[in-house]
């Protein structure tokens, strides 16, 4: 089965109803499933300076956050985490958008853009121990212009158009960069941010991430037309990027980012690509999507595709993959020791920050919940 034909899987349709428009839509691309490169007038010059050591860089990236994020779900099965959001098969889109950031632009993330931290330098094990609940993020958003993680479904694309509209006001010459998923650009935070970006000319760039399924929803129940082009009834433009690929996702977010920056407004980047794992470790994504989908999406692999190039331009050896499968290693050792250390949360902490001055009904919860706990030390608890 084709990535298209999901289509044949949809109910017969109703009399009267239109079928969605059949033209394929222009997809940028540098480099093909088998990593081989491709010219491209646009966006080539977005990339002509790069090094054989960025291209390793990129691939160490791909690899390491994929590496972490195994080793999370494991955790999760073995019951150390309670839940995990796995970017497998995002890799290239994470990596290559985050990668084309500068220090000073700003990230508004949603919960899964795993490779994006990793971008940022955050530390993974804080990404865990919000998965965990001993922490409600771990790290200090202005640090890494990294936003927390948002679980509520499109909410930061407005937090981010309002940053954006902030900055752009202030004079700064940076950018703003929301992430969101296809699931995502149904809600109506996201459109409002699209209405009020536009208007505002806000510096900010859309990137949504595409991977065919909002939990079990596939796009084509959720839009008659390619995401990228919905930019286009608000008045900025839109353009649709191999999301497997790290080379046209680095290109098209630069230039996306380089418009902001200019003022030329936001943009809207449509990473095309596959989640190839679970919604999340409580999905079961055999129960809505055939095996013969998934295994079409492992041939177009974000991480094989770059080794692939590396090995066929010589700018990568045998000694260089083995170093980095010992890095690998390393990294998933260090995090599941540093999971298991982490200490049970304060359970009293929920009640602090709740008012700024403290409040009455707060102070009887927090009571309340101490004789609660206490009654288990008398052996009174149920």
């Amino acid at each position: 089965m084709t990535v298209e034909s999901t289509a044949a899987r949809k109910p017969r349709r109703s009399a009267g109803t239109r079928k969605s428009p059949s033209t394929k839509p222009e997809l940028v691309q540098l480099l093909t499933p088998e990593g081989k490169r491709v010219k491209n007038a646009e966006y080539d010059k977005y990339v002509a300076d790069i090094t054989p050591e960025e291209l390793r860089g990129l691939y160490r990236d791909m690899v390491l956050t994929r590496r972490f994020d195994a080793e999370a779900t494991s955790l999760q099965r073995q019951g150390e985490l309670g839940l995990w959001a796995s970017l497998l098969g995002q890799e290239a889109a994470q990596i290559g958008s985050g990668r084309a950031l500068r220090d000073d632009d700003y990230v508004f993330p949603t919960y899964r853009e795993h490779g994006v931290a990793w971008c940022r330098g955050v530390d993974p094990t804080n990404l865990l121990g919000m998965f965990r609940g001993v922490n409600n993020g771990g790290w200090d958003p202005n640090g890494n212009n990294f936003h927390l993680y948002t679980i509520v479904i499109g909410s930061q694309t407005l937090h981010a158009t309002g940053y954006a509209m902030g900055i752009a006001k202030d004079g700064a010459d940076s950018a703003v960069i929301a992430y969101f998923g296809d699931g995502a650009s149904s809600q109506g935070d996201v459109a409002e941010s699209f209405t009020f970006s536009a208007v505002y000319n806000a510096p900010v760039v859309f990137f949504c991430q595409n991977n065919q399924w909002a939990i079990s929803e596939p796009t084509e129940k959720q839009t008659r037309v390619p995401l990228y082009q919905r930019a286009q009834g608000f008045g900025f433009p839109g353009v649709r990027v191999d999301g497997n690929d790290v080379l046209a996702s680095l290109a098209v977010t630069k230039w996306a980012l380089e418009r902001a920056r200019a003022g030329e407004g936001p943009t809207l980047v449509e990473a095309y690509t596959y989640r190839m794992g679970a919604h999340t470790t409580s999905d079961d994504p055999s129960k809505y999507r055939a095996d013969e989908e998934r295994e079409a999406w492992e041939a177009k692999d974000p991480i094989l595709r770059l080794r692939r190039y590396l090995e066929d331009s010589n700018h990568a050896d045998e000694g260089f993959f083995a170093e980095l499968e010992t890095e690998s290693e390393a990294l998933g050792r260090r995090v599941r020791e540093a999971v298991r250390a982490m200490p049970d949360p304060d359970r009293f902490a929920m009640f602090e920050h709740a008012y700024a001055d403290g409040h009455a009904l707060v102070d009887e919860e927090r009571a309340g919940f101490a004789a609660y706990q206490a009654s288990f030390a008398d052996g009174e608890g149920a």
